[in-house]
């Protein structure tokens, strides 16, 4: 599908006839953990419908979107064999028509720090094309990866507030043999970069080791995690913090601990690779990272 109408014709067809549709929204450049969101929405869904739009609202004025890698041919083979029924593509002029001036721009904590402080305007970006893209596909699911994270969290955010009919389906984070998040921008490593980028996820698991043994200063955690990443790429991290993982608030002096349970606690990550910017995130109340 190329149009919004056609598309749109399509949606109002699957809820006629009472189908469940899943939704898998994309830029492209699709590696496994995209197509992992497919295969999900496959085992729930009646018809999946998955979307590429290389969203310009998103990107600030020296960020990549010229360069973004585009391959809508390989794309196209990768959904399909993944399980996609429907690949919804058009292009910005469509998407944001002359006299576009409405736009979704979240406020509050959420949308304050952290990826919102580093890209202003970025999240108004995805969550305008993020409501664009649900009201014109009418999924009863969609599928985010955990990996971007506070973006996850404010799509969920925005979906409770404006009441839009939908279940967002939070997925695990697809990582490489070595651990790092996979991402199409790591396209973008060179071969000595990514050969040290997986250091990012070595100090995510070594906080959580901190917190098994029995650590709980949040401030304490948060200072080593970045001591770990400073060794390992020689900067500073853009972030490297604790923080309630619904709300994104940074956590207090002391990890809030009930009967021997922790609170959900969530360590996110921004970190530049020579010029490439990597995020990655780890729960460490939980096990399996």
């Amino acid at each position: 599908m190329t149009s919004l109408e056609s598309m749109a014709r399509l949606r109002d067809e699957l809820r006629r006839v009472g189908k469940r549709v899943g939704f898998v929204p994309t830029m492209g450049a699709l590696h496994p953990g995209h197509q992992s969101l497919v295969e999900r929405a496959r085992a729930e869904s009646d018809v999946v419908v998955s979307s590429i739009f290389v969203n310009p609202l998103q990107f600030g004025p020296s960020e990549d979107f010229e360069r973004y890698p585009r391959d809508l041919d390989g794309d196209r083979a990768k959904l399909e064999a993944a399980g996609c029924d429907v690949l919804f593509t058009t292009s910005p002029s469509a998407m944001y028509p002359h006299g576009f001036q409405t736009y979704v721009v979240p406020e509050g904590s959420l949308a304050a720090r952290f990826e919102a402080a580093v890209r202003p305007g970025h999240f108004r970006g995805v969550a305008t094309i993020v409501l664009k893209l649900l009201n014109i596909v009418g999924p009863t699911r969609a599928y985010f990866g955990r990996k971007d994270a506070q973006q996850l969290a404010i799509v969920k955010r925005m979906v409770s507030d404006l009441n839009v009919p939908v279940q967002i389906v939070p997925c695990p984070t697809v990582r490489e043999p070595d651990g790092l998040a996979m991402s199409s921008r790591n396209a973008y490593l060179s071969a000595e970069q990514r050969a040290a980028a997986p250091a990012i996820y070595r100090a995510l698991r070594a906080a959580r080791a901190r917190i098994c043994k029995g650590e709980r200063s949040a401030a304490a955690l948060r200072t080593e995690l970045t001591s770990d990443l400073r060794s390992a790429f020689g900067v500073d991290p853009d972030y490297a913090e604790l923080v309630d993982p619904a709300s994104f608030e940074p956590l207090g002096e002391a990890i809030p601990e009930q009967r021997n349970v922790l609170a959900p606690i969530l360590a996110i990550v921004a970190q530049r690779v020579g010029t490439t910017r990597l995020l990655d995130n780890a729960r460490l109340d939980e096990d399996g990272l």
